[in-house]
């Protein structure tokens, strides 16, 4: 190698090759009962998921799934569950990072994307607009570890 010569540092690069929803769900059991309700407060639950998954060499999808239930007392006026997905291609970064990148930062991306298809799906179905708030998915992933790390030490204490 001569002087002039440097050795080529490989890049960490991330990019996102493809988004799409995986899923869609929609059921309103109680319909067309429930349209005649007068008085429209229904008990909103929301569920978040995470997942991902090694598709090729540096390639990855990643999934938040978004699950909405609507209660009027015990009758469910409608539930909503949205897989928004999206295949992400993630270089020359460490395995502790490609772990976060994958379970906070890609479902940071995503997550608009499936609040919009769970509102449009709930105005579909002829409800009342919902839009959900914005979602910390680094927090989540903070208290992910947090937990897999007291059901480790759990297990080696039990063991």
């Amino acid at each position: 190698m001569s002087s002039e010569e440097k050795p080529t540092e490989a890049v960490a690069q991330m990019h996102i090759q493809r988004l799409y929803v995986k899923n869609v769900s929609f059921e309103a059991p109680n319909s067309p009962e429930v349209f005649q309700v007068q008085n429209w407060q229904p008990k909103i639950e929301v569920q978040f998921h995470t997942n991902s998954k090694p598709l090729t060499d540096g390639l990855y999808e990643a999934v938040v799934t978004v699950t909405v239930t609507a209660k009027l007392d015990d009758k469910v006026a409608y539930l909503v569950e949205v897989e928004q997905a999206g295949i992400f291609s993630v270089v020359n970064f460490p395995a502790d990072q490609v772990h976060y990148l994958l379970g906070a930062y890609c479902p940071g991306i995503l997550f608009p994307y499936a609040r919009q298809v769970v509102a449009e799906a709930i105005m579909n179905g002829g409800f009342p607009a919902l839009h959900l708030a914005p979602m910390n998915f680094e927090a989540l992933y903070a208290q992910q570890m947090q937990q897999q790390q007291a059901d480790d030490a759990r297990i080696i204490r039990e063991s």
